[in-house]
């Protein structure tokens, strides 16, 4: 019987540039692929529905979902090898959800673009950077939710600098708002100053963008930091007065910054925490100075670089 096998990236969340929306767009979200953690799954034609590994319970609910649409309820299973870490700030859902929605597509010889797989499972209704993470990588700007009902459209795509590399901040045993929660909120959230969403979209602009373009990690640093800043000032309501949804974690983000790190910030909801260095040798520095102390209060620390290349996709 026939399988395909996909690898999918995780990816970072690194604030919103508009969360007034009174130009008729909001959220807008910037986010950036990374080569690890990642999603690796089988999917193989079969005599029954049924899902083994990490997250099965979830593969087995997508499996079924994208065989009724694009395969006419043919059974299929799904084993899957790694999945990113589940709420926690990394994007696991959609790439799980992608990766078996592309893997159905391919032995049933249909059709359909990631944004309509992720639709499909209900992804991307406030933020398409994960959708476009799968399909090209990269450094990601979406254009916000409008009127469409559809995913927010992705207004810029840049290969992230090889040289650089971000270290994350990972606590295993905690999780972040997801679900019904998050959705509660987003809607509890005081009004966002016009004036503010300006400034994040200059910074995106005028700061963010060109540095990345000109590998100018103290431009890019600076204007990520003052982003996170700015978003989690906001959302800090929903996270018990704090920017940061896990104390520890914002504490070791901070020392990274204290040793030499830029861009400071956490991905979406957390609970993991980031911050940006320009060289391998400066990620291993920072990463031997700190691992004994973020161990001491059991949070992980990760050297990951920026993925410019979506899911692989192929036979098993």
């Amino acid at each position: 019987m026939r399988a395909i096998t996909v690898s999918a990236p995780a990816r970072l969340h690194l604030g919103f540039v508009d969360l007034n929306g009174s130009l008729g767009r909001k959220y807008g979200s910037l986010g950036l692929a990374v080569d690890q953690p990642a999603t690796m799954l089988t999917v193989r034609e079969a005599q029954a529905f049924r899902a083994s590994g990490p997250e099965a319970t979830r593969a087995e609910k997508a499996l079924r979902r994208f065989s009724g649409l694009y395969a006419a309820n043919r059974p299929f299973s799904v084993d899957v090898a790694e999945a990113i870490p589940a709420h926690a700030g990394l994007g696991s859902g959609t790439q799980l959800a992608l990766a078996i929605g592309a893997a159905v597509l391919e032995l049933s010889g249909n059709k359909a673009s990631a944004q309509s797989l992720g639709e499909v499972v209900e992804r991307g209704a406030r933020s398409a950077i994960g959708i476009t993470a799968f399909e090209r990588g990269g450094f990601i700007v979406d254009g916000g939710r409008g009127s469409s009902g559809h995913a927010p459209p992705t207004v810029v795509r840049l290969d992230f600098p090889t040289d650089w590399r971000a270290i994350l901040v990972l606590d295993p045993r905690d999780v972040g708002v997801h679900g019904e929660k998050e959705t509660a909120a987003f809607k509890a959230l005081p009004e966002f100053p016009e004036t503010l969403a300006g400034h994040l979209c200059r910074l995106t602009l005028m700061r963010l963008l060109p540095g990345i373009v000109e590998k100018d990690i103290a431009a890019f640093g600076s204007a990520l930091s003052e982003i996170q800043e700015i978003v989690g000032n906001h959302f800090s309501a929903a996270q018990g007065g704090a920017p940061w949804s896990n104390p520890e974690v914002g504490r070791i983000v901070r020392r990274l910054g204290e040793a030499g790190a830029t861009g400071l910030g956490q991905s979406s909801w957390g609970p993991t925490g980031f911050a940006f260095v320009d060289s391998e040798a400066a990620a291993h520095r920072l990463y031997s100075s700190l691992v004994e102390e973020a161990k001491a209060v059991r949070l992980d620390l990760k050297i990951v670089q920026g993925r410019n290349t979506g899911a692989v996709i192929g036979p098993a």
